[in-house]
């Protein structure tokens, strides 16, 4: 790591040191080169909630560059992109409606309406327990049949449980692949980005187990029982339980909303293509220009789920400062800042607030 950055270097040592961090993975472009890349703590915890024990682990439960971990809405960007490559590619029209591609879905809403969370289905509509989540023709019914709770286009809410359902199953419509299967074949691959959906066994014994930052965790990231933010982030079940969470059922499923496994620099290095104009290592995936759309305000007010105003592009939030990405619950964020021409990821295992990713970021750019 070059020198300027020691104070980002402190900074996570610090978080660990102190106990507000228990393991995670930090890295940074800048200028177009990987400029950072650490990692630290433990991949797992003796807790009683998780599936493998330390002891268990050849290299003693430590933290490694290839240490991968479940990111929650991280992965949303992620999933948009595998259907906008797409759209760069003229097999999918941003402003057809969704019944054009899959012709069972019942809300008026376009794809780009699906894309920026303003298609109204914030919410799976028919209570469904944990084991749903392997079910994907059954969770994707349920969202074709469903009345949305606003006209399309009129309000957002983040989809934050059925987004990857929405954009996976259109898709698996127009290519045939599903939307995980698409992401190691098309983008992952070409890109050398060491994350993904529904992982393989081989896969699974590389990831972090999750863990509660504080017990309360879960209670507050549900907010008000009965909430749109609770009918959203609850169903199907089991979206929060560490006994879901660091199981093979999860890992193993595609729930591309909120279960993409990844490591900080496969991050970093994604949005470092982005940033780019779609191009990495002399490989294009995608336009500059469909980077430009893509990465453009949609939709700018209240967000009906998130409580607060917020600004969607297709597919990640954009901020005051120019940036553009997505934090996930529980604390891992990623996103690329064209101003100041870096990009950032921060992948955790332990499930707090992102007052750890602010500090960084405020360590980050007094280097700069």
């Amino acid at each position: 790591m070059h020198a300027r950055f020691a104070p980002v270097r402190d900074c996570f040592h610090d978080l660990l040191t102190s106990g507000r961090e228990t393991g995670a993975s930090l890295a940074i472009w800048y200028d177009g080169q990987p400029v950072v890349d650490l990692v630290g703590g433990s991949r797992t915890t003796d807790g009683p909630e998780v599936g493998a024990r330390t002891t268990d682990r050849p290299d003693g439960g430590a933290w490694r560059h290839h240490t991968l971990v479940n990111v929650y809405s991280v992965g949303k960007p992620v999933a948009a992109i595998c259907l906008l490559m797409l759209v760069d590619q003229g097999r999918i029209d941003l402003d057809a409606p969704v019944t054009r591609y899959w012709p069972e879905f019942r809300t008026p809403a376009t794809v780009r309406q699906v894309l920026s969370h303003t298609a109204g289905l914030p919410a799976f509509p028919v209570p469904r327990p944990a084991t749903a989540i392997t079910d994907w023709t059954l969770l994707t019914g349920d969202l074709a049949a469903a009345d949305p709770e606003w006209t399309p286009g009129s309000v957002a809410g983040e989809h934050a449980w059925t987004y990857g359902h929405l954009v996976g199953e259109l898709v698996r419509r127009v290519d045939g692949r599903s939307v995980g299967r698409y992401l190691a074949d098309e983008i992952a691959g070409p890109w050398r980005l060491d994350l993904g959906f529904g992982l393989a066994a081989a896969d699974q014994r590389r990831c972090a187990d999750l863990r509660y930052g504080d017990p309360q965790w879960p209670t507050r990231a549900l907010g008000t029982p009965g909430s749109l933010r609770a009918r959203a982030m609850g169903n199907p079940a089991g979206g929060l339980d560490l006994t879901v969470l660091n199981s093979p059922l999860w890992r193993g499923a595609e729930v591309p909303a909120v279960n993409l496994h990844a490591t900080a620099a496969g991050l970093a290095r994604l949005y470092a293509g982005l940033l780019a104009g779609g191009v990495l290592d002399g490989v294009r995936l995608f336009s500059p220009d469909l980077v430009a759309e893509a990465t453009k305000v949609q939709y700018d007010g209240p967000d009906l789920v998130l409580d607060r105003i917020a600004q969607w592009t297709l597919g990640m939030q954009w901020e005051p400062d120019g940036s553009w990405g997505m934090g996930g619950i529980g604390g891992s964020s990623a996103w690329a800042d064209p101003g100041r021409g870096y990009t950032f990821a921060y992948a955790t295992a332990t499930l707090a607030e992102h007052d750890r990713v602010d500090e960084l970021a405020e360590a980050l750019h007094s280097c700069l």
